[in-house]
């Protein structure tokens, strides 16, 4: 059998060499365009910072290593630019000579990947690159070199724009951060992300929300799009990618419902004899079974893997994608997995949301480090939807627990009965994942009724009263504007003094709260929790807390 993978990388390598592994006598042929074929894309940024010291630490393997150990007939600079699915072959065509070559198949892997989406409007004033290749980390590294102290505008603030800023800083340049929408890092949903951007304001970055490149108005100097100018000796363009869909729009292969190239469960397209991997590909989501554009390096190499399981005669059904993610800012981990509310919302899907701010570890042994964590959750079915963390240590582990737990289909409440590894310098004895499963159960079960902290404003203007439960010292550390202080210790005794209306309790992170809701509700109170305390509505709002006035503390 004769075999041809059009790119290489993740998802190309991952399915050549598992192809030899299954078939030691299949011919197996890799076409790359790029002059590297196995290299490591997620560590470019890194070795921008200088993270990573050695570029030769980047490359993986080379067309030779790979023809030596799999046997594998790896073609670098070289585009497949022509698909003809009745003679079953391709065009290819030499990049460095121009010439071109027809190769035939019996079976087609592509694995082409994704292409740049422009955000910046280039006029070659100013260095302008994308951090995808090798190539591109060889042109950003060699502007640095070049000059003392400098200056650099990075464009889009997802997982590359972030990575990008943080090792622009670390090589000493001063970074202009340039967001097209109100927020950052769009995945998390706005409480979740308020940390992240704290952080980078706190390490000197300049982020521009609502904004957008205009021009470089002159050399070293960016114009944006609400007229301000702000100094870049550098840009990197991090918009974000597009599946690169020529060659199968061009062959007439079906394009899925959101703009990926369709594949069964076997990675197979609509042509059973060409399969397709990668991120141009359009994955299953795990939500709601619609098409989805998940653009992961460990996708990228399952699916590889499975493609080549496929066409060795072993297909197996490929699992729906999660999106689970994870990215690093100095020194705060945001991790992510499945829906967040905004999109849950947009959807029109009953939700629960659980938020939690649990130490990494138990608190008396030294160095716990704290972390936000929001669960998203099927209101019918207690299913989990989604989950967002962001903080120091111990935000990867609980991050992977909730993806198998939703591979698994574990239902929220389920998390409480999770038997987890406990040490006082690893987790709680109740840990950060139990804990939320406790929160999401008295949800599921009506022991508890919270309210978002977007959800705040209306219910008081419908006329309930908010009750903040914890201590006066506090309170008067920053409180929200207009709340009652009733310290829950004293709760019980004070209760009188309360008003027959719709109350909303609250406390720091939501665990008094809790306490103060069932006290309330015994007493026949119609109470329900701000869901996370106030540090949520705080990171939600960014609003300035207002000191508390005299006749609204109850002490």
């Amino acid at each position: 059998m004769k075999i041809i993978i059009v790119g290489g990388v993740a998802g190309g390598m991952s399915a050549a060499t598992r192809l030899r592994r299954l078939d030691e006598a299949a011919e197996i042929i890799v076409f790359e365009r790029g002059h590297y074929v196995s290299f490591a894309n997620c560590g470019l940024p890194y070795f921008v910072g200088g993270v990573i010291r050695h570029r030769d630490d980047l490359l993986l393997q080379t067309p030779e290593s790979l023809g030596s150990r799999f046997g594998l007939d790896v073609r670098i600079d070289t585009e497949v630019v022509r698909i003809d699915r009745v003679a079953q072959t391709v065009s290819v065509r030499n990049l460095l000579t121009g010439a071109e070559t027809v190769e035939g198949y019996d079976r087609l892997v592509l694995a082409a990947g994704a292409t740049a989406r422009s955000g910046a409007s280039e006029d070659g004033t100013i260095p302008t690159h994308t951090l995808r290749t090798v190539d591109d980390v060889d042109h950003i590294t060699a502007v640095l070199a070049s000059m003392g102290a400098a200056s650099a505008v990075v464009i889009g603030g997802g997982f590359i724009g972030l990575e990008a800023v943080e090792n622009l800083v670390l090589r000493g340049v001063h970074v202009t951060l340039v967001q097209r929408g109100p927020q950052i890092f769009t995945p998390l949903d706005a409480e979740m992300v308020a940390p992240v951007l704290d952080r980078l304001r706190e390490r000197g970055v300049d982020v521009r929300l609502s904004t957008t490149v205009s021009s470089a108005s002159a050399p070293g100097v960016v114009t944006l799009s609400d007229g301000t100018t702000v100094p870049a000796d550098l840009v990197i363009d991090a918009s974000g990618v597009r599946p690169d869909l020529t060659l199968a729009e061009r062959a007439g292969l079906r394009i899925g419902e959101n703009g990926g190239i369709w594949v069964d469960g076997t990675q197979a397209t609509s042509d059973p004899l060409i399969f397709a991997v990668g991120d141009g590909v359009e994955k299953t989501d795990a939500v709601d079974g619609s098409g989805a554009l998940v653009t992961m390096a460990g996708l990228a190499n399952r699916h590889g893997r499975s493609v080549a399981d496929s066409i060795a005669g072993t297909p197996e059904q490929a699992a729906p994608a999660l999106g689970t993610g994870i990215v690093g800012i100095f020194g705060l981990t945001v991790a992510l997995v499945g829906w967040n509310e905004k999109r849950l919302v947009a959807a029109g899907r009953a939700h629960r949301i659980a938020h939690t701010h649990p130490a990494n570890h138990a608190g008396y042994y030294p160095g716990a480090q704290g972390m936000s964590i929001k669960l998203l959750i099927d209101a019918e079915t207690d299913a989990i939807l989604g989950a967002q963390i962001v903080g120091g240590a111990g935000v990867d582990k609980r991050i992977d627990v909730l993806a198998v737990a939703m591979a698994a289909g574990l239902s929220a409440s389920a998390l409480t009965r999770l038997e987890l590894a406990y040490a006082p310098q690893y987790a709680s004895a109740k840990d950060p994942i139990n804990q939320l499963g406790y929160v999401a159960d008295n949800l599921a079960q009506g022991a508890s009724r919270s309210l978002q902290w977007h959800e705040l404003d209306a219910a008081r203007t419908n006329g309930a009263v908010l009750v903040d439960v914890r201590s006066a010292g506090e309170f008067a550390a920053g409180s929200i504007p207009g709340a009652l202080n009733v310290s829950l210790d004293d709760l019980r005794a004070r209760q009188d003094e309360l008003p027959r209306v719709p109350l909303i309790v609250h406390c720091q992170v939501g665990q008094r709260g809790h306490t103060a809701a069932r006290i309330l509700t015994q007493h026949g109170f119609d109470v329900r929790n701000l869901d996370g305390g106030y540090r949520t509505w705080l990171a939600g709002t960014s609003s300035i807390i207002v000191p508390p006035t005299a006749e609204r503390v109850l002490a």
